[in-house]
């Protein structure tokens, strides 16, 4: 029998040991990224070696969660399992690295507490601290200093992230700038990029669709980023393509298993929505990353119709949970985004689709990324059923994605003021975007058969923003080359590129307070577009080959007024002044009457 001292000695032994491997578990978070506003800062933490196909699921059973606070500010964001820390460039499966990322949005001293847990499905539980401690960095804190972004211009971390303000469009948290985006809707599955990691390039799932973006590997610079001994070049150089042309937006599925490409998801197997691709996904966020440093808007398309019901049925279940929560650790730092809950979602006629969507679902979605993004990015849903059910006071969703039908787009200025007009009598605020104007056949067509693009201007890029939209994306139709599913060069549509810079850059560098203007098509008798701050500025879009002089009889006092050639993006003859007591006539227009022309207005 041993005595009592012996005990005392073996049990201080043992505590000692047990404090010496918790202390061995607990290594500080390495933290990496610049200490700057705005800046993507990464913590990681070496925690439980596993793999992604470990029996004891690491992305199911464990959840890492690390909350920072200043002052009375604080964000819980969700962390993630990230191999060997090198997923990228190494395609390790394996690993004991698990990481959280960050973009501070003040300067000075941030406090740090970690929470990790372990259990059953404890990644998708509703509660906080579901399980119990997985030890390692559990209950670990820290602090780090923030110092101001050094960056400028179109860099998104010059602008601060930019949020849902209960307004019509999205403003940036740094400069109170509004956002006006134009950009690309197609080809959706941007992501089936053969120097992507993954199994999907072979798996037997409509291969023939694998992109390697060749036509923009020659737009990719010295210094900008690739992986693996020069990946990515083709995909990277299509971004830097796009900004060259002065767009600031971009679409893509996140999720396409079940549907037109079915190449594109961030699990490692195709049946298997439990297991992510951690190089994979790494990848993605090199190219999202260089986006956020182009001023790339990234549109998240997480379903698209034949697959919204893929994942639990529809509901907001483990699967989709698990989902949700994975992009918005990967993903939710960057400052520019938004959360498509779905491509054409709700009722749908096919009859080999999965389950689709109830009004139930559809709001359970958008409320799960209000409860758990941190930042609370924009979330919008694609019309294929209307959005009736998503106008009252329980809905979540912070604007619409719009879709419209017609080859010539006439439609798409209506259903803008249609749904603006409808959120305002259920007492909504919704920022809605234009992002698949015209037909599924056509759309936006190559330059190659319509250098002029003078619908889609007229009535897609123009009707759209003069109707109170916040910004179009393009799709391309399937008759023709490089279209939504086999696009790999954004060259094909060159030409209307130019004419949306040129709409940005109208309301840009006039200063034009658009997210202050309302349409008042009633204004004026013709069926032109009109915007109009009160009567003290106005924008008036009078369209081609107008027959009738534009009116505005709502106007009175002395004006300046210029016209703009919305093709060539240049201000035609000398600005005029006129004086009204009541209507202001506009006349004719400087050169051509057969085009549309922009007029601008301002009292003086």
């Amino acid at each position: 029998m041993r005595s009592l001292s012996t005990l005392c000695l073996i049990f201080s032994g043992l505590l000692l040991l047990t404090t010496a491997s918790t202390k061995a578990q607990s290594a500080s978070a390495k933290i990496t990224g610049e200490t700057k506003k705005w800046h993507k800062l990464t913590l990681t933490f070496e925690g439980p070696e596993t793999e992604e196909m470990h029996t004891y699921n690491p992305f199911l059973n464990y959840r890492l969660d690390v909350t920072f606070h200043k002052g009375d500010k604080h964000y819980v964001v969700p962390g993630y399992f990230a191999a060997d820390g090198n997923a990228g460039e190494s395609s390790a499966t394996k690993g004991n690295k698990w990481r959280v990322h960050f973009a501070p949005d003040e300067t000075g001293e941030w406090q740090y507490e970690v929470s990790f847990r372990k259990g059953g499905n404890v990644a998708v539980a509703d509660h906080r601290l579901p399980g119990q401690s997985a030890g390692f960095m559990d209950g670990q804190q820290g602090s780090f200093q923030v110092a101001d972004t050094d960056k400028d211009g179109r860099d998104f971390r010059a602008k601060g992230r930019l949020q849902f303000v209960n307004q019509s469009f999205l403003r940036f948290a740094e400069t109170g700038e509004y956002f006006l985006k134009a950009g690309v809707d197609a080809p959706e599955n941007v992501f089936a990029y053969e120097d992507f990691d993954g199994a999907f390039k072979t798996d037997g799932h409509k291969d023939n669709f694998i992109k390697k973006w060749e036509a923009h590997v020659r737009d990719w610079k010295t210094g900008d980023p690739s992986w693996q001994n020069g990946k990515g070049k083709g995909l990277i150089g299509g971004l830097n393509y796009l900004a060259a042309k002065g767009l600031n937006a971009f679409s893509f599925l996140t999720l396409n298993i079940a549907g037109d490409d079915r190449n594109v998801f961030p699990y490692v197997h195709y049946d298997n929505y439990e297991r992510m691709d951690v190089s994979k996904l790494d990848q993605w966020e090199v190219f999202f990353e260089h986006a956020d440093q182009l001023g790339l808007f990234l549109h998240f398309k997480t379903s698209e119709a034949e697959n919204q019901g893929l994942l639990d049925n529809g509901d907001v279940g483990p699967q989709r949970k698990l989902y949700y929560r994975e992009l918005i650790a990967r993903f939710g730092h960057h400052l520019a985004l938004n959360w498509n809950i779905g491509e054409e979602n709700g009722l749908w006629m096919k009859q080999d689709i999965t389950p689709w969507q109830t009004t139930t679902q559809r709001l359970a979605c958008a409320q799960y990324f209000y409860d758990n993004d941190p930042y609370r990015h924009h979330v919008v849903i694609h019309n294929g059923q209307q959005f009736y059910d998503l106008l009252g006071p329980e809905s979540k969703y912070t604007g619409l994605s719009v879709q419209t039908n017609r080859e010539d787009f006439a439609n798409v200025h209506g259903a803008v003021l249609r749904w603006r007009r409808l959120a305002k009598a259920g007492k909504k605020k919704w920022a809605i975007a234009v992002d698949e104007p015209g037909d599924h056949r056509y759309s936006l067509v190559p330059d190659k058969i319509n250098p002029d693009h003078d619908n889609a201007r007229q009535n897609a890029l123009w009707g759209a923003l003069m109707a109170g939209a916040w910004g179009i994306e393009w799709y391309f139709g399937y008759e023709h080359e490089h279209s939504d599913l086999t696009c790999e060069d954004w060259r094909s549509r060159d030409k209307m590129w130019d004419q949306c810079l040129h709409a940005l850059n109208f309301f840009r560098d006039n200063e034009i307070p658009y997210w202050e203007m309302e349409p008042k098509d009633d204004w004026t008798k013709n069926d032109d577009f009109i915007l109009a701050k009160g009567d003290s500025e106005v924008v008036v879009f009078q369209k081609r080959g107008a027959k009738e002089t534009t009116e505005l009889k709502k106007l009175s006092g002395n004006y300046a007024v210029r016209w703009f050639n919305p093709k060539t993006g240049e201000f035609v003859g000398k600005t005029q002044k006129m004086s009204t007591g009541k209507g202001l006539s506009l006349g004719n227009p400087p050169t051509a009457a057969d085009q549309d022309w922009v007029v601008w207005i301002k009292k003086m």
